[in-house]
Parts: structure tokens; C-alpha cells; sequence
């Protein structure tokens, strides 16, 4: 299944000791992989495993991913008692009692309120129960990232196939036509110069040869052989499992240089029409494969 370049994918996973981790992902068109993270300082040393594992994941793409973590469990903060700063403002007390001859009643619970005595601090948690727990988000995430781009991916793909259908049919009409429009000029350039003659003889090979230079400038032979190509394996390599948006890009290039030409050509009005409506399906195609990974 081919798939677009546009996708979503949520994840939420959490473990026995209160420790969550989000991630959501999207991605737009980009001719590269391009990732970019937001991640909270705490997960900061993850960021190449997680372009690692999203490269199995995405081939094209410009992707967002957005992380953020809960840690609710016992041992997420503990208190931290600096004795050295205690110290100091017990100095001052005692160098301040000496000085202005007051006394002063310090409890330990009063000393405790003073600024950088006693703080929280952030109990550093194993590196391996973060990465585990973020990898299960990450993986979760990006196989929903995956399924979307999948879905979007099958639309594209029968959309193109409709077009491919048309542009085929239109080229056979051209294929029809173009013999038709040389017979027609033959039997309008002898009814006109039969007008000029009256009775006198018709040169043929005069006819003949201006018939002949007359066909080579509205040949299109050559582009409807391309186009019939390009269009058999355009669809040939949407049925493909790879990574096709380069080829089919590269593909559409050439299929509307052919297109160009025959419109380029087109001395007649049907036979106009459907170049016209060929380009157009072209340029359609074109534009939808920017959406293909």
C-alpha cells in the first residue's frame, strides 16, 4: 500500500510506578525525512534513539513529535537537608546576638523555613525505565502515525488510478484521431486545388508530398508511445510496497513534457479538446503525487 505524506499518530502509555509519557506525531509534504522534537529536558538524551526508530517508521516527511512526561511516583522528589547552609545563618545568628547583646531562640523547624536549608530535589531515575517507557509511546504513536498515512494513501492511490484511466482514454482517442485529420486535410487540399485547376490534371505527387510534410508537423506518435508507457508503469509501480513518491514524481515530469507537445500540436478541435483535457489530468496527478511518500 503506498502511503501520503500527511499523518497522525497519539500515544499514552504508563507504568506501575506512576510514570506516564505522551507523544503525538503529524507530518506534511517534504521532499526529505525532516524530524523535529520537542522534548522536556528529562528526556533530552533520548532524541537520537528516537530519530533511530522513527526512520522505520517514515521515509518522507516533514514530522513533528511532541513528548511530555508525568512522574507521580514516590521517589520522584526527595528533601535535601544542606548543613553547610544551615551553618552559615547560625553564624550570623550568634556573630548578631554578640554584636547587639540580644538573644536569639533558633529552632531547628525555624531554621529549616530559611531559604536553600532544606529543598526538594529531583531523585534521578534509571535512564533504562525512561527509554523503556518512552520507546512504548513512541512505537505506540507511530504505528497510529503509520495506519493514517495508509488510509490517505489508498485514497490517493484510487484517485490516481481514476485519473490514469481517463488520461489512457483520452490518449486513445488521440492515437484514433490523428490518421483521421491527415485523410481529411488530403481530400480538403485536393477539393481546393481541383477549385484552382478546374479540369486541368492533379499532380499527385505534389499532393502527396504536401499531405506528407503536413502529417510530420502534427505527428504524435512518438509522445502517444511515451504517454502510453509512462502510464502503464505509473501504474504499475502504485501496486509497488516501496517508497515510490520520487519515481512517480520524476514519472508525471515526463508524462506532462509529452502532454505539452501534443497540445503543441493540435490542429484540430476535438483532437484539442482531449489534449487539453489530458494536460489537465496531468497536472492533477501531479500535484497529488506531492502527497505520496
Amino acid at each position: 500500500m503506498i502511503r501520503s505524506m500527511t499523518g497522525f499518530g497519539h500515544g499514552e502509555v504508563s507504568n506501575d510506578k506512576n510514570q506516564k509519557v505522551t507523544v503525538e506525531m503529524k507530518s506534511v509534504n517534504h521532499r526529505y525525512c525532516d524530524i523535529s522534537l520537542k522534548l522536556p529536558k528529562k528526556l533530552a538524551m533520548f532524541e537520537a534513539n528516537i530519530r533511530n526508530i522513527m526512520k522505520e517508521y517514515a521515509s518522507r516527511g516533514k514530522i513533528d513529535i511532541y513528548v511530555s512526561y508525568e512522574d507521580l511516583s514516590e521517589t520522584a522528589v526527595s528533601l535535601h537537608y544542606n548543613q553547610a547552609m544551615a551553618a552559615e545563618y547560625m553564624q550570623v545568628f550568634k556573630k548578631m546576638q554578640e554584636d547587639f547583646g540580644i538573644e536569639t531562640k533558633i529552632t531547628a523547624e525555624a531554621l529549616a523555613k530559611y531559604p536553600e536549608v532544606v529543598t526538594l530535589e529531583e531523585v534521578q531515575q534509571d535512564e533504562e525505565v525512561w527509554w523503556e517507557l518512552l520507546e512504548a509511546t513512541l512505537r505506540q504513536a507511530a504505528e497510529k502515525f503509520v495506519e493514517t498515512r495508509t488510509i490517505e494513501g489508498a485514497n490517493l492511490k484510487k484517485d490516481l488510478l481514476g485519473k490514469l484511466d481517463q488520461m489512457a482514454a483520452d490518449v486513445a482517442f488521440i492515437e484514433r484521431r490523428s490518421p483521421q485529420i491527415i485523410a481529411e486535410y488530403r481530400a480538403k487540399l485536393e477539393e481546393k486545388v481541383k477549385e484552382f485547376l478546374e479540369d486541368s490534371a492533379i499532380e499527385e505527387n505534389r499532393i502527396a508530398a504536401e499531405v506528407t510534410l503536413y502529417a510530420d508537423k502534427i505527428a504524435v506518435d512518438e509522445e502517444i508511445v511515451r504517454l502510453q508507457s509512462h502510464i502503464s508503469s505509473m501504474t504499475d509501480v502504485l501496486e509497488s510496497d516501496e517508497s515510490i513518491g520520487r519515481k512517480l514524481d520524476f514519472m508525471a515530469q515526463e508524462m506532462n513534457r509529452e502532454a505539452n507537445t501534443i497540445l503543441s500540436k493540435s490542429s484540430d478541435v476535438d483532437l484539442a479538446d482531449h489534449a487539453i483535457e489530458l494536460k489537465t489530468n496531468v497536472e492533477k496527478v501531479r500535484e497529488q503525487i506531492q502527497n505520496i511518500e
